[in-house]
């Protein structure tokens, strides 16, 4: 294995769209759980299209990103724009974990166990995706 780092985060980002699909499969107690909000219960609830169609835009976005990972770590044909991918894949988990920081300054309220355990945990995402790919980057030149 070339980039088990990559792979680490290809393997996270799998699981949390198989974890989505599962959410939906679960219906609104999962949604609740899961912490969806009210909302999404709600309408999950009366059998609205909306959380789902949500919640799966969400499981195939974290899909492709697993398949990027996956191409990056050369498990899989390469990709378009590998590079490019990577590194907003990376930024946007690490900017996703990193908002528990202003979160915690100037409205330490706001955050529920849930904001804090999901930014923790997609911190790990994007430093998997940010160190994986900084390992991988000679290899990922334009072929």
């Amino acid at each position: 294995m070339q980039n088990p780092v990559l792979v680490a985060g290809g393997v996270l980002s799998a699981a949390a769209s198989l974890l989505h699909l599962a959410v939906i499969a679960g219906g609104p107690s999962w949604y609740r759980f899961f912490g969806a909000g009210e909302g999404m219960a709600r309408m999950a609830e009366r059998g609205a299209v909306t959380p789902t169609l949500i919640t799966m835009g969400i499981a195939a976005v974290v899909a492709i990103w697993a398949a990027y990972a996956f191409s990056g770590a050369g498990l899989i044909p390469r990709l378009p724009l590998m590079r490019t991918a990577l590194v907003l894949i990376s930024a946007v988990y690490l900017l996703r974990g990193l908002l528990l920081i202003p979160a915690f300054l100037f409205n330490p309220g706001a955050v529920t166990p849930f904001v804090l355990w999901s930014s923790l945990i997609v911190l790990v995402y994007g430093v998997c995706y940010a160190a994986g790919t900084s390992i991988a980057w000679p290899a990922l030149s334009a072929r």
